[in-house]
């Protein structure tokens, strides 16, 4: 099946398709993670993508319902250069290419990634489209030049889940088999604007017991529960359109503890004043370095963003910043003086990996519990 990778810039791409057979559009981004690609494609902050794999050998170890971050892929596409077609590992159940045709999702493989990265490394993330079934290039780029952009969408709304849900499974071991969690002593409001199953993992890991509420819950509704804490998680799409997340944290703050991630990261960031803006390409792998400002330590960090919260446009008298990313010096955590409420614009909950950053949901416990004395 022959395939076509094109961007709106008009450079494009043939290759041999693989998934499912049609046309889907996305921003197009790359990931340099060496594994992770069914984490990866499964993870709701990718909706509205299409994701390069820069690792060269893709499906090698198949896909198991275990290793996924949602129900299904969110990815609208995947680009790689070579896709296995034959999986070994005893965890797997499908291979990835039947696994993402289940699920409609077009893969283009065959084709040179080195240069494609480059090129978007060089030019920018942009919008492309992968097609089997359209193989006329102009035509293509012009569908392309005709779709929406990243920038403005909220696509955190469409990702949600439609109703609440109560989530207690801890961690898994690689037999399938979960752990023992501990007793669960706190009670958390998760807001999911595209929340990955791990981070619920590893809520549960620390003694939480977590409700999950849609995006758009009010700041009273959530208070109504008597959480312990509430969470903000991972999300798809461009968080200044976000306004109504903004808002129930300046209602949140102050009231109950706060921890975000990524998304949540920059909604807390556009509570308490600040601004966002859209990276050149974005971070999007498994070794991104870190450095926590107030230990010094570095930190070796799975992420998936393209957009940053703005330093400058925080209140120092307000806000303290704790991490800065080492490749470009971007903000990657932040925490208030007075209030209990931090965020990281990375991944602790990283699987399968890196893991240097799994204190954060220890300290969301202790800032819970050191509230929880004062109260």
């Amino acid at each position: 099946m022959e395939a076509i990778l094109a961007l709106e810039d008009g450079r494009v791409f043939r290759g041999r398709g693989g998934g499912a057979p049609g046309e889907r559009f996305g921003e197009v981004v790359f990931n340099t993670s060496l594994s992770g690609y069914q984490e990866i494609l499964t993870d709701p902050s990718y909706a509205g993508q299409i994701v390069i794999l820069t690792y060269p050998h893709i499906g090698n170890y198949g896909t198991n319902p275990l290793d996924c971050e949602a129900a299904r892929p969110y990815a609208e596409g995947l680009v790689v250069r070579e896709l296995s077609q034959l999986a070994s590992n005893w965890r797997s159940e499908k291979d990835t290419s039947a696994f993402l045709a289940q699920y409609g999702v077009p893969v283009i493989s065959d084709i040179d990634t080195r240069a494609l990265v480059l090129h978007l490394r060089n030019h920018g993330a942009m919008r492309g489209v992968i097609s089997t079934t359209d193989l006329d290039a102009e035509n293509l780029v012009r569908k392309v030049k005709a779709s929406p952009s990243m920038v403005g969408l909220d696509l955190a709304s469409t990702v949600t889940s439609p109703t609440r849900y109560d989530w207690a499974e801890p961690s898994a071991h690689l037999s399938g088999e979960h752990g023992n969690a501990p007793p669960a002593r706190f009670r958390v409001v998760a807001y999911d604007f595209g929340i990955k199953q791990n981070i619920l993992r590893r809520l549960v890991d620390v003694g939480c017991h977590v409700m999950v509420v849609p995006a758009k819950t009010s700041a009273r509704d959530v208070l109504a529960l008597k959480p312990d804490g509430v969470f903000l998680s991972n999300g798809p799409g461009d968080p200044e359109p976000l306004e109504y997340a903004a808002r129930n944290v300046r209602d949140l703050a102050g009231r109950v503890p706060v921890f975000g991630i990524c998304l949540g990261h920059q909604i807390i960031g556009l509570a308490l004043g600040g601004k966002t803006y859209k990276l050149k390409f974005g971070h999007h792998g498994g070794n991104h370095p870190v450095l926590n400002l107030e230990t010094r330590k570095v930190e070796i960090t799975a992420q998936n963003h393209g957009f940053a919260v703005d330093p400058d446009s925080l209140k120092a008298s307000e806000v303290i910043l704790t991490h800065k990313n080492l490749n470009d010096d971007t903000l990657e955590g932040l925490r208030h003086r007075t209030m209990p409420l931090f965020s990281v614009q990375y991944h602790p909950e990283a699987s399968p990996g890196p893991h240097d950053s799994a204190y954060l949901f220890e300290q969301f416990v202790k800032m819970m519990n050191e509230f929880k004395k004062e109260g």
